[in-house]
């Protein structure tokens, strides 16, 4: 299993689970979700994607307010982080 694939799978699994995180845990996976993001953006030549831009806002701003976050608003940003994970994933493997 690669590890964005199984990073995927942490991501679901979190938001399934999402009362059992902590403040800290849910801003350090929405850390590691912007640091995915960026690198498979570099990887994909897709670094004008509008929509991963304004993703990676959208995560950075939560990452902040991870404290704040409702659990609803915590799992969809979860997820959200994973579906465009996946997507730039595809798009990787489809250039190569």
């Amino acid at each position: 299993m690669s590890s964005i694939h199984a990073f995927i799978c942490e991501l679901i699994r979190a938001a399934n689970e999402v009362e059992k995180l902590t403040p800290h845990e849910m801003s350090r996976l929405l850390d590691r979700s912007v640091d995915t993001i960026r690198d498979l953006r570099e990887h994909t030549d897709r670094v004008g994607n509008r929509r991963a831009k304004d993703v990676l806002i959208d995560l950075q701003v939560a990452s902040a307010r991870a404290r704040d976050l409702s659990p609803e608003d915590a799992r969809d940003t979860l997820l959200d982080a994973a579906e465009i994970i996946r997507a730039l994933r595809i798009m990787q493997d489809g250039d190569e």
